[in-house]
């Protein structure tokens, strides 16, 4: 099939190597399969500066949404501990608290060895002797099976005071807090304290756990690096695009007939994913838009589906790769209404301690939910716009900074759906207050509609036409999901009323 071709032929698998061959907690397995060989190569014939350098001339750059250089933060933080002369630790940041994003869920649940592996390595290059790896509660699986994991290279010699590198590693479990994504939160929370941000610099790879210098990688960059340190710098930079080396992991949802966690080569084009991995929109719908890198991420329209998706070209385009959540937005979906969802999101996930964040995000949200309630106004969208660029400028962190990115993408590019919801109209038929329920003259009088309705805003009339009662209706859609004869249509409320 070549449907199913494409889907494969396209992935290219490196932080997901071996998938569905290897059993997750199965160490002779993982073994067999290349497992510890670079773990290996670092003791046998590697200093840590050489770990770093390679690390470096791979250009892996890190795959929880920054981008920043992970070799260049591997020797920040290997220089600050050199220049102290105390401890250093290593972070694992598997905090994953966008909605629709499942990476490191399934690299945890699915690879537990090559993550510990790519931990191991890093506390090597960096002189780390202790490691955590911060889990979201909400991931039991993984939780279990990375502990597991660890339980066993104790078990093996390969984690100790007396093991080879002498590291030690340990699980610390994240309270839910979308926050505790952010380096700074993440190490309060594991300190015991409130999981909140605190002013950079100094930075935690100067400054970090307990005030040492602490290296913070995501899940996804560190199940890389076996691969780097095992295949070469070169092998890796032979994949993706010169600004952008390697593979990225991507959540695909929404309207799409192919969801799923995938891999694919940076530089793959925005279009080739959605359509060629994804297998296009479904029920054969029209590509709308994609929103890419998570409830702070901005919404990409169809017209640039060629794009390579690497960190700059996504930048440019007003979005952001963030941790790789892609949702694909079709015809149906109202921008503003999308924009209103994902703000309403990380505006209940801001800790507060922000005036920037704690207020200016709850600002937006008014205006968003009033433009959606049919009661904006055209003097809102300039303050909207204006307010987000205060927030992305003056906000502490990076959940404040990142936050209006759905709302300034979707002002950008749908503008004019913006300004339609000030006229009382939503074009995609998707804001309950602005839309009405009616039956054609397709109806059959077959009540379908009125026997499903569940707060009977349809009158029960067998053989006639149904009607439905504006005032009552919740516009919960089910009359027109049951109706055998597609008689029910949505309309415009402000016409309907006319």
């Amino acid at each position: 099939d070549q449907a199913d071709a494409e889907y494969w032929m396209k992935q290219h698998r490196i932080a997901t190597e071996g998938a569905g061959e290897l059993s997750p907690l199965d160490y002779e397995d993982y073994c067999r399969s290349g497992g510890f060989e670079a773990w290996g190569r670092c003791l046998r014939e590697l200093s840590p500066e050489a770990v770093v350098s390679q690390i470096e001339l791979s250009g892996l750059r890190g795959r929880g949404g920054g981008g920043f250089g992970t070799g260049r933060k591997w020797r920040t933080v290997a220089v600050a501990r050199a220049a102290n002369g105390g401890a250093a630790y290593v972070v694992c940041n598997g905090d994953e608290g966008d909605p629709g994003a499942f990476m490191d869920r399934m690299l945890q649940e699915s690879y537990p060895y090559r993550v510990l592996e790519g931990m191991l390595i890093a506390a090597y290059a960096v002189g780390a002797a202790e490691g955590v790896v911060y889990i979201r509660h909400e991931y039991p699986l993984a939780v279990i099976r990375i502990n597991a994991a660890i339980t066993t290279l104790r078990e093996k010699g390969v984690l100790g005071a007396g093991a080879p590198g002498g590291i030690s590693l340990r699980v610390v479990e994240g309270a839910g807090a979308f926050v505790c994504g952010e380096e700074t939160a993440l190490l309060a929370s594991v300190e015991g304290k409130r999981g909140v941000p605190s002013m950079r610099p100094p930075y935690p790879a100067e400054s970090g756990l307990h005030g040492c210098p602490t290296l913070i990688n995501n899940v996804e960059t560190l199940a890389t690096v076996p691969w780097i340190i095992r295949h070469g710098a070169e092998c890796f930079k032979a994949v993706g695009t010169a600004g952008s080396a390697g593979t990225k992991a991507f959540a695909l949802a929404g309207k799409i007939r192919r969801g799923g966690l995938v891999e694919v080569p940076m530089g793959i084009s925005l279009g080739e994913l959605v359509d060629d991995i994804g297998g296009g929109v479904e029920k054969g719908g029209t590509l709308k838009a994609v929103q890419i890198g998570g409830p702070s991420g901005g919404c990409v329209p169809a017209s640039l589906s060629r794009i390579s998706v690497d960190y700059e070209a996504i930048t440019a385009a007003g979005s952001m790769m963030g941790s790789g959540g892609v949702v694909v937005l079709d015809e149906t979906d109202c921008m503003v209404d999308i924009a209103r969802y994902f703000l309403a999101f990380t505006q209940s996930e801001s800790c507060g301690k922000c005036t920037a964040c704690r207020i200016g995000t709850w600002r937006m949200l008014e205006i968003l939910e009033k433009l959606c309630a049919g009661a904006g106004r055209v003097e809102d969208l300039e303050t909207l716009e204006r307010l987000a660029h205060v927030v992305r400028r003056d906000s502490l962190c990076g959940l404040g900074r990142t936050a209006p990115n759905p709302v300034l993408s979707t002002l950008a590019h749908f503008r004019s759906e913006y300004e339609a919801h000030t006229r009382g109209l939503c074009p995609a038929k998707k804001c309950r207050a602005l839309v009405a329920y009616r039956a054609t003259e397709r109806c059959i009088g077959c009540t379908m509609c009125a026997q499903s309705c569940p707060v009977e805003a349809i009158v029960f009339t067998p053989l006639a036409r149904a009607v439905i009662n504006a005032d009552i209706c919740t516009r919960c859609d089910m009359c027109r999901q049951v109706c055998p004869e597609n008689a029910i249509e949505i309309v415009d409320a402000k016409t309907d009323n006319q």
